[in-house]
């Protein structure tokens, strides 16, 4: 299925096409023409391709006259043509030298400088030495470029290497939850471009629609990409349809067979490709991949206990350790399917998962624990990222506690768990942790973790948008904490009870529970809740219409988090900040407050407040300079789509401003230009969008009122570039009409799509129409 069998010989004939690996087949090609490559070897996990793509390049240096090898026929080592094949499962090192024919040989067409291409499929396990012996002889022979493929290099001196890693899956789908995936979006990946063409090899009428796109999505998501996997998923439509299958694979992704009967054994099912990857690890190896079996993918090397051991790198090099991304300078790792549910597959039948499990979920339960102090300090930027990329393995630990009835532990952390659920927008999940292990826990749950779990829930609850539910959950907090005499914490719930009560349009009952609440978190001096508290009374003096009051208080509350260095509650107090300034004109100092804030929120990504600041930010900007069209709605159109992502509401009289504006946007720039910001805007991710806002020319740098409203952001230079492009004339032909040069033209180009807030050239041709 990924490549050739048989012990020595030709390639087979009719093989399927070769899909997604354009880059790799062009990379080694030319690695392979070069004159001073001797080895080359194509490394990579099981499954992945490597003979697949070593005979397709074959094929096309064998077409290519000329091409740097001979290029006739395919023969066996030995023959006439410049190329030999070996599976070397079955070669003897010692002969491979006098297979190549001599110097003087008659016989077969080589090319002018009389080189030969020898290929070394299969370079593993038991035929790994013969391999790395047979390279080393076929070096001596200056004509001779030898391309292996192994799991691993070979460690032949002067070797390179091509790693070659799994198909791209499709990317987390943006939206609102539970929304249609868009089928040519999803095809994009080549994970699933190869899922299609195989699934249609078993059913020619199979067709990806807007009813399996996310179904066979989460397939190759699932099978991490993995080729064979990928092939051996989609023949298993002859059997279930697509939405049936992502349930069956969850877990057990080695129930996966039926391969070619003429494929290896280990390329007929996804058990035996896993057993044969993991054959010849030395027990330390062994335990440790089991042990990291339990993990879910994106642990991090110090969460999981690990250090640079050599048990991590020849996990690594073997690919049963895999790099999915990086955060903060570490690297985040993951046990790759089929191997993973091998892995687990053989802690459960030897019984030792539980034990796996467990301890699992006290390392993630001290992470979690350990971070608490900083969270709301210096080191919160860097806690909430670390703990945002292990919030699955956080998860994890959470299920493993409630299976164990372990609610007492589960409560603690869930509750850790707050702020970084937050930042995340994992609204509806932490509402549901916290209802669920309450009702786990029931009576016997101590009344202060109960208490707790309500308050918490509240704040989930207000982040969703449902401000009746909070004050309904916050009353809650405040009844079960009376009889526990916590002070302290009362007054916490108190602070948020305020807040929600705003929210749920009684300023009055606001102000009273605030005020109480305020007094009391500063005679105790809680910092950090009486900032909270000062800018939440700030919001309501602002909504009764005492201005300096509220001006009084966040000046108090933002100090305030500066101090202790909480950005999350800084980023929240300089929102009110904003809002403030808006209303009494003060353009700049909104425009500084917002900007801070979008900083501050960027910083560790944060999920649940980035929609609302967005927003303010671009109608803000929308006041002051109409030139910004187009990156008001991109700006709209990502915050619309985080917002879906995690599931938040927003008041009615906050969705109408935004769906004015984007009415009024439409109709400004017509459809087909508001239609494409829009689409550009939906597919920011985070730290796009708001990178996106702050590079808006703020307000101190605009011209003066009485240019025309969409240059007056432009210097008069500018002004003439933006004209000619207008005019559909070329950087050259603008250069030489302005005597300037071409480079000139560029960066002024570059200057009036940023300034104008334009992605394109016509996108600029539409503003400066608008212009008259």
């Amino acid at each position: 299925m990924n490549g050739w069998q048989g012990s020595t010989g030709r390639p087979p004939g009719p093989v399927p096409e070769l899909v997604g690996r354009a880059l790799e087949v062009a990379a080694l090609r030319e690695r392979l023409r070069d004159p001073a490559v001797r080895l080359v070897t194509v490394t990579g996990r099981a499954g992945v391709g490597k003979s697949r793509l070593a005979l397709e390049v074959v094929r096309e240096i064998g077409t290519e006259i000329g091409g740097g090898f001979g290029g006739e026929t395919d023969r066996e080592f030995g023959g006439e043509s410049g190329r030999a094949f070996a599976r070397v499962e079955h070669l003897d090192p010692a002969v491979a030298r006098p297979y190549l024919p001599e110097p003087h040989d008659p016989v077969g067409p080589h090319d002018p400088a009389g080189r030969i291409l020898v290929v070394l499929d299969g370079c593993d396990h038991e035929a790994r030495p013969a391999a790395a012996a047979a390279a080393e002889a076929l070096a001596d022979d200056p004509r001779v470029v030898v391309l292996a493929t192994a799991v691993e290099p070979l460690g032949v001196y002067g070797e390179q290497l091509l790693p070659l890693a799994p198909l791209p899956v499709p990317g987390p789908r943006r939206g609102p939850a539970g929304g249609a995936a868009d089928p040519p979006e999803v095809q994009e990946a080549a994970s699933v471009a190869l899922f299609v063409r195989r699934a249609r090899d078993a059913d020619p009428s199979f067709a990806l629609t807007l009813e399996n796109a996310g179904a066979v999505a989460e397939i190759c998501t699932l099978l991490g990409g993995l080729p064979l996997a990928v092939e051996l998923a989609a023949r298993r439509l002859r059997l279930f349809p697509a939405h049936l299958l992502p349930g069956r694979l969850r877990g057990r992704t080695t129930i996966l067979s039926g391969g070619p009967a003429n494929a290896p054994e280990r390329h007929r099912s996804l058990a035996a490709l896993a057993e044969w990857s993991c054959r010849g690890l030395d027990e330390g190896a062994r335990a440790l991949l089991g042990r990291l079996s339990v993990y879910e993918p994106g642990f991090g090397l110090s969460a999981a206990g690990l250090s640079a051991e050599a048990a991590v790198e020849t996990l690594l090099d073997r690919g049963l350790l895999a790099v999915v991304g990086e955060e903060q300078g570490e690297l985040r790792l993951a046990v790759p399917e089929p191997v993973r549910s091998h892995c687990r597959t053989e802690l459960v039948d030897s019984g030792r998962e539980g034990a796996a499990l467990d301890a699992h979920a006290e390392r993630y339960r001290l992470l979690v624990t350990a971070a608490q102090p900083g969270l709301l300090g210096t080191e919160q930027d860097r806690l909430l990222r670390e703990l945002a990329a292990e919030g699955a393995n956080v998860c994890g630990a959470l299920r493993r506690l409630r299976e164990r009835g372990d609610s007492e532990t589960a409560a603690a952390l869930v509750l850790g768990c707050r702020l970084p659920w937050l930042a995340q927008g994992r609204l509806r999940e932490g509402l549901e942790w916290c209802d669920d292990t309450a009702e786990a826990g029931g009576p016997a749950l101590p009344e202060a973790v109960r208490a707790r779990l309500a308050d918490t829930s509240g704040v989930f609850a207000l982040a969703l948008g449902d401000p009746q539910e909070a004050v309904r959950r916050h009353r809650h907090a405040l009844a079960l904490g009376k009889g526990v005499g916590d002070r302290r914490q009362n007054a916490l719930v108190s602070a948020r009870l305020g807040a929600a009560l705003l929210r749920a349009g009684d300023p009055a009952g606001a102000r009273a529970v605030l005020v109480t609440a305020l007094n009391a978190l500063e005679s105790m001096g809680v910092t950090g809740g009486a900032a909270e508290a000062a800018g939440s009374l700030a919001a309501v003096l602002r909504a009764e219409g005492d201005r300096r009051k509220a001006r009084e208080l966040l000046d108090r509350s933002v100090e305030t988090f500066r101090r202790i260095r909480d950005g999350r509650g800084l980023a929240g107090a300089l929102r009110t900040a904003a809002a403030l300034a808006l209303e009494g004109d003060e353009a700049d100092a909104a425009d500084r407050a917002l900007r801070e804030s979008l900083r501050l929120y960027g910083a560790f990504g944060e999920r649940t407040e980035l929609p609302g600041v967005l927003e303010e930010f671009s109608l803000a900007l929308l006041r002051t300079a109409p030139a910004q069209q187009p990156r008001a709605v991109r700006l709209l159109a990502a915050a619309d789509t985080l917002r879906g992502e995690t599931g938040a509401q927003v008041p009615d009289e906050w969705r109408s401003a935004a769906e004015r504006a984007r009415t009024e946007l439409s109709a400004r720039l017509g459809w087909t230009d508001f239609a494409v910001a829009w689409a550009e805007g939906v597919r920011m991710p985070v730290p796009a969008a708001v990178a996106e806002a702050l590079s808006a020319p703020a307000p101190s740098r605009r011209a003066a009122a009485g240019t025309a409203p969409e240059a007056q952001s432009l210097t008069p230079r500018q002004v003439q570039v933006a004209l000619l492009v207008s005019e559909g004339m070329t950087n050259r032909q603008i250069a030489a009409k302005l005597d300037i040069s071409e480079w000139t033209v560029v960066n002024h180009v570059r200057h009036v799509m940023r300034r104008l807030g334009c992605s394109s050239r016509v996108q600029v041709a539409g503003a400066v129409g608008r212009w008259a």
